[in-house]
């Protein structure tokens, strides 16, 4: 395990997750994790027209995530929000054939940039984000990750996390919303 710190995605820490971004691809071919986001009236849906959303949202204070630093390096984050900031999730319809009560804070997405993978940011961009969610109030925290326990998975299918990364840190199975996809809890 390396040593890490995180900080909060902010308009001072901007250019360094911006740098994490570009270095990947625009993480997945562009996306700069707006999905979770849903569509705002007018924008672009082209990379660089969700780059620029993504950093107006920043800027405004309506997207939150835990930027994970090795150094002074941002190598990888954890995105959180409230279900109106990041009303949209992977598994939607059977999410909400269990008429859930919503939470106060949705973990929607992880990323690690390359040589980092494995060496425990997602952990530790998750431990940043419930520091985060304690110090703006706290509540009931999901988060919707990928089961990988007795089977390989890829990389490429934990971009919601994976369940022994919540559960070391305290999240308790709720129910299952697809064949390996749970839905976690956590009250801070």
């Amino acid at each position: 395990m390396t040593n890490y710190g995180t900080k909060a995605l902010d308009a001072d820490t901007w250019p360094d997750f911006a740098r994490l971004v570009e270095a990947n691809n625009g993480f997945w071919g562009g996306c700069w994790c707006m999905w979770y986001h849903g569509k705002d009236e007018g924008s672009d849906d082209s990379p660089a027209g969700k780059r620029e959303a993504k950093e107006c949202r920043v800027r405004e204070g309506r997207a939150h995530a835990s930027l994970v630093f090795h150094g002074t390096d941002c190598v990888g984050w954890c995105q959180f929000g409230s279900p109106d900031e990041l009303p949209r999730i992977h598994n939607q319809r059977a999410y909400l054939a269990t008429d859930p009560m919503l939470p106060d804070w949705r973990i929607t997405c992880f990323f690690s940039g390359k040589g980092h993978r494995g060496t425990g940011v997602a952990s530790a961009a998750l431990e940043g984000a419930i520091g985060q969610i304690m110090k703006l109030g706290g509540g009931r925290i999901e988060g919707y990750p990928e089961d990988i326990e007795g089977r390989k998975a890829s990389p490429a299918f934990l971009f919601n996390g994976a369940l022994s990364t919540f559960e070391r840190l305290g999240f308790a199975r709720s129910r299952k919303i697809g064949k390996h996809k749970w839905v976690v809890t956590l009250t801070v």
